[in-house]
């Protein structure tokens, strides 16, 4: 399996977890794509509104160019939803990050699996209510 068809099988792994979770999610299949600043996943429920952008890796370091980062906020912030990125570690399972807990170097955002263990949310805290 190449790595975009690994990118769009997490994406819509997660997206049937929000709908099992009882969440509306779906998959935004222009993100990357066009002009305009658009997260992979859109979920919410009655009470909040999730803009995700989604990465599965087999190594324990994920790396973010800053406009990808900057996009994601730029349009949780037009959408006036929450911004997260969703990082699976090949055997790890997915770990939900905020943005503003990313490591930061003058140019590029790191999350490590060390960091998103500490500082990220498993996928049953992040949709608690």
């Amino acid at each position: 399996m190449n790595r975009k068809a690994k990118g769009i099988a997490g994406e819509r792994e997660l997206i049937h977890t929000f709908w099992d979770a009882g969440w509306a999610a779906f998959r935004c299949a222009a993100s990357g794509s066009i002009k305009y600043p658009v997260p992979d996943i859109i979920a919410g429920n009655n009470i909040r509104k999730l803009a995700v952008e989604v990465k599965t890796i087999a190594g324990v370091h994920k790396y973010f160019p800053k406009k990808e980062i900057s996009e994601l906020l730029d349009f949780a912030n037009i959408f006036g939803s929450e911004a997260w990125l969703a990082i699976k570690f090949k055997g790890k399972g997915w770990f939900f990050i905020n943005p503003e807990d990313l490591e930061e170097t003058p140019t590029q955002h790191s999350a490590s699996l060390t960091l998103c263990e500490r500082r990220g949310l498993k996928f049953e805290e992040l949709t608690k209510n």
